[in-house]
């Protein structure tokens, strides 16, 4: 069997306030297999958001380990971290609050590009920044390069967002509630849009989200993990855990 891109091996993560320990992530196992949709899904301060930041290395583990094609993220070092910082990419749930508002879309998306050593030049940053802008759809390209976030639509800051997760061609993405703080009307044209990134760009999707039905309709092809006070609570393919829900608080999210 292959091995998964990402791994949580007995993962936990709790925070300090004051001089209290607040448990966040206990003892939580994934496996993220390459190529699939997997959908994280659980009611607000369960752990999702947590879990996704630690996926992609933002968040330390507490205890346990992150591994990346079966290798501890703790152990990688020089060229081999900097590989797994380029392939697991998040695109965080407000794009208001995500994006830098004195900075515009052209250079949002050019730090990470000079960053990693991808381009070299201006001219070489703006040809691959309109390539970026053109495939999740924010055209024409010269309509927007040049704005700044304020002067976009919450529909395009979050299009921004996610052309800024494609910038170091990632081979895994975490979504976090990527299309929560978006009009309903546009959510549908989102969801197609990373749905059709998996299979154009050959990349892994991790999808964090509060709605069952969400999850359903992007992940029917793949897995849901249902989570619930910290832990991973039931997993497996979707079709199973809508039609055939084992844990109670599974059933409860499904009769919501």
């Amino acid at each position: 069997m292959p091995t998964p891109i990402l791994q949580l091996d007995d993962v936990s993560r709790s925070f300090k306030k004051g001089r209290t320990t607040i448990p966040v992530l206990q003892n939580v196992h994934l496996d993220v297999n390459r190529m699939e949709f997997l959908c994280l899904v659980g009611e607000s301060g369960c752990g999702k958001t947590t879990t996704g930041k630690v996926l992609a290395g933002l968040l330390p583990p507490s205890s346990g380990r992150v591994l990346f094609e079966g290798q501890d993220v703790r152990a990688l070092k020089g060229a081999d971290f900097k590989r797994y910082r380029r392939a697991v990419q998040i695109i965080h749930q407000d794009p208001y609050a995500s994006l830098n508002p004195t900075h515009s879309v052209s250079q949002i998306l050019s730090f990470p590009l000079f960053r990693h050593g991808m381009v070299h030049t201006t001219a070489q940053a703006r040809e691959r920044v309109a390539e970026l802008l053109d495939t999740v759809d924010l055209t024409p390209v010269g309509d927007v390069i040049d704005k700044y976030p304020h002067q976009l639509s919450g529909g395009q800051r979050q299009r921004v967002s996610i052309a800024r997760a494609l910038t170091t061609l990632p081979t895994v993405i975490v979504a976090d509630e990527a299309v929560s703080m978006v009009d309903v009307s546009i959510r549908i044209s989102l969801l197609n849009m990373l749905m059709e990134m998996r299979d154009r760009l050959e990349v892994t999707l991790v999808f964090i989200t509060h709605d069952l039905a969400l999850a359903k309709y992007f992940a029917w092809q793949g897995r849901i993990a249902v989570m619930y006070l910290g832990r991973v609570v039931e997993i497996g393919p979707t079709p199973s855990i809508v039609e055939n829900p084992q844990h109670p608080y599974t059933r409860a999210l499904l009769s919501a």
